[in-house]
């Protein structure tokens, strides 16, 4: 993966069928996602259940670009292994999943794979200040993680400070959570670079027909672009 800092749309194929992942992976990127986000939920971290590094491993080869995978679990360390083999090019963990996350990143970037640190809501940004030169990412969460569908909550003052914070390292800025056309060009204003959307991408489409897919990450962009 080469850093740039144009803007990225990840589909959260936790809005996908869950019956079909491979095929909704590889259909939903040929409709113009630039990575595919893997949602892990462990019912203890949130309050969901989703799947693990067994699903990874299987829809890896039906995914062309950036495997983004978001640890929703707690512990996180005992699984990074399983995950990097798994085939994904970034994990995140979450700074409120334990009390090493110095550690976990350490662990993360020792695996090969690019490292990434979560912030829910009400986490402020200052709290990832000493880990900014070993992330390559930091995902701001805007709803409370645990369900796909929920209604945005305004962080974008949390994202301002962030990018202020990050200055010219190589860092991405993530959102995740309600990102459409309405609130997507709020974050990306405020610098965020990569935005998470799940039923915003994936409704009115299925792999049988997909191009809704398509005309919706479109909308997306146009609206940033506008």
């Amino acid at each position: 993966m080469t850093f740039d800092r144009s803007l990225k749309i990840a589909p959260s194929i936790l809005a996908a069928d869950f019956a079909n992942f491979g095929a909704e992976c590889a259909a939903v990127e040929a409709q113009g996602a630039d990575w595919v986000h893997v949602d892990v939920m462990d019912g203890h971290f949130v309050p969901n259940i989703t799947f693990g590094a067994a699903m990874c491993a299987a829809i890896r080869p039906h995914i062309k670009t950036v495997m983004d995978v978001h640890l929703m679990i707690a512990p996180v360390d005992r699984f990074i292994d399983d995950f990097a083999k798994a085939g994904a090019d970034i994990i995140t963990a979450h700074v409120e999943a334990g009390p090493h996350i110095h550690r976990t990143l350490q662990a993360i970037r020792g695996a090969g794979v690019k490292a990434g640190v979560a912030l829910n809501p009400g986490t402020p940004a200052e709290t990832v200040a000493e880990l900014l030169d070993m992330v390559d990412l930091v995902c701001v969460m805007t709803v409370n993680p645990g369900f796909g569908g929920q209604q945005f909550i305004d962080m974008t003052a949390k994202v301002r400070a962030l990018r202020k914070m990050i200055g010219d390292r190589p860092v991405h800025i993530e959102i995740d959570g309600g990102v459409d056309p309405t609130t997507a060009p709020l974050v990306a204003a405020a610098g965020a670079d990569v935005l998470v959307a799940g039923s915003a991408v994936f409704k009115g489409g299925s792999v049988s027909d997909p191009a809704p897919y398509g005309a919706n990450i479109k909308a997306i962009r146009e609206a940033i672009a506008r």
